[in-house]
């Protein structure tokens, strides 16, 4: 059984945490790290082994993090449990402007796994691709096949990925609050009235 982390480890972690929603990935550095945490670069190594060792498990923080708070969205089902209802709380959810620095946070770290050398990276995107699919599968109906129950939930998150990225890159989110709302016949008027909450 692996030790309890000592209470500094923890209070560091979370200060790491929150500095990494601040400020990203892309030329994380320890001195700046450590002076925006209240410590120094050595005690940093000291207590996560290495930089590399700090930045994964700063990734599994967060992505860990994202599974629980979205479990929690999936599970308040309410009156309608069907997946196009829970598809569209989890983009109330996802897209609302408090999650934006954990979502850029996520796609960060997607992309960078991706790249020929993702070093601390790498995993990231299969692991958070798969959390995300086992959710959306486990609030489907007991009893629906598992191949169809995949599908769908691959097809629904497929969209909330598409629409997250075109919101952080646009900025737009009444624009693509409708695009998450359209049908063939238009958004319905309480879901513009939905989009148009996300933009106040």
């Amino acid at each position: 059984m692996p030790p309890t982390p000592s209470p500094r480890r923890t209070e560091l972690l979370d200060a790491c945490y929150a500095y990494l929603l601040d400020h990203g990935l892309t030329g994380l550095s320890l001195r700046p790290l450590a002076a925006a945490t209240g410590t120094s670069p050595r005690v940093l190594l000291y207590l996560f082994g290495s930089k590399d060792a700090l930045v994964r498990e700063l990734l599994a923080r967060a992505r860990h993090e994202q599974v629980r708070m979205m479990a929690e969205v999936l599970e308040d089902k309410g009156d309608d449990s069907g997946l196009e209802a829970l598809t569209d709380r989890l983009w109330d959810f996802l897209s609302s402007p408090a999650q934006r620095p954990m979502v850029r946070l996520t796609y960060e770290a997607f992309l960078l796994s991706l790249t020929r050398d993702p070093g601390p990276w790498a995993g990231f995107a299969g692991e958070a691709a798969r959390e995300w699919l086992d959710l959306l599968v486990r609030a489907q109906p007991p009893g629906t096949p598992p191949a169809v129950a995949e599908a769908r939930a691959t097809r629904a998150l497929a969209l909330v990925r598409g629409l997250l990225l075109d919101l952080l890159a646009c900025e737009e989110p009444e624009r693509v609050a409708a695009a998450m709302r359209v049908t063939d016949d238009g958004p319905s008027p309480s879901k513009k009235q939905d989009s148009q909450a996300h933009t106040s």
